[in-house]
């Protein structure tokens, strides 16, 4: 029930941050939000004994999320960004955590800003803010073809090291329910988008959407962590949310820059 209710409560929320909401409440936001599941990932990298990465990820993080491709390429932040990671744990007086240390804060900047980085993108640069709100849509409803068919009806486990309770029938559930909402979605609201695009989008995000959340699980097992917080009633924390989202994205942008244009 806790779950449902939140679920209802975001919606409209989401709704309005996607379609509404101007260009500086949108970004506000968005790197609220971006804090604060960065905040939970520096919780579950604590986890693995090699220190959280502390501080340093925030301001890095926000720089990749906020940086213009007319400054310089992205690619050469992120170069430059792994360059710095490395110089800094030279301090440390434990080399042997150096590289891990220095991995697990690169890896937190690029998951967590990086993939937000994309629904600016996918908002701005394109014809229609509709392409931001179907990316946010097809892993929501996904989420609830698995959660309410698997729960009851799954009996094949789809990876039971990473986490046991899902099951191959709540991921086709997950894949159906995206294409018949989403998919619908986006051909309802983006002309000049055939049946076979939308379909095909649909599967390929929401499959990468399912490789988000598995990832965050491992994510967290390997941290010996059960959820990544507990801000959201029925969820968990944020990154419990967006998980799916953050693999989603980069997909979506993917197929506007590479395919559709």
């Amino acid at each position: 029930m806790k779950r449902a209710l939140t679920a209802l409560a975001l919606i409209p929320l989401v709704t309005w941050v996607a379609l509404g909401a101007n260009r500086s409440i949108f970004l506000a936001i968005l790197v609220t939000v971006a804090c604060l599941c960065y905040r939970e990932y520096n919780q579950i990298a604590a986890g693995y004994g090699f220190g959280a990465p502390g501080v340093a990820g925030y301001g890095a993080g926000l720089l990749l999320l906020l940086w213009n491709e007319t400054w310089a390429p992205t690619w050469f932040l992120i170069v430059a960004m792994a360059a710095v990671a490395l110089a800094l744990e030279l301090r440390m007086e434990d080399l042997a955590k150096s590289l891990p240390r220095a991995a697990l804060l690169l890896m937190g900047i690029v998951y967590i800003f990086g993939c937000w980085k994309c629904a600016i993108a996918v908002r701005e640069d394109f014809e229609s803010s509709h392409w931001l709100m179907y990316a946010l849509l097809l892993n929501w409803a996904g989420d609830i073809g698995a959660y309410y068919i698997g729960r009851p009806f799954g009996k094949h486990k789809l990876a039971p090291v990473v986490s046991p309770k899902k099951s191959w029938e709540g991921a086709i559930a997950s894949v159906i329910a995206s294409v018949l909402i989403a998919g619908a979605y986006l051909l309802h609201f983006i002309p000049g988008v055939t049946l076979a695009q939308a379909v095909g989008l649909t599967v390929a995000a929401n499959i990468a959407g399912q490789l988000g959340d598995l990832a965050e699980s491992a994510l967290k097992r390997g941290a010996g962590v059960k959820d990544s917080g507990a801000i959201l009633p029925g969820h968990g924390g944020f990154l419990d949310r967006v998980d799916s989202t953050l693999f989603a994205l980069p997909v979506v942008y993917g197929y506007l820059k590479l395919v559709a244009r």
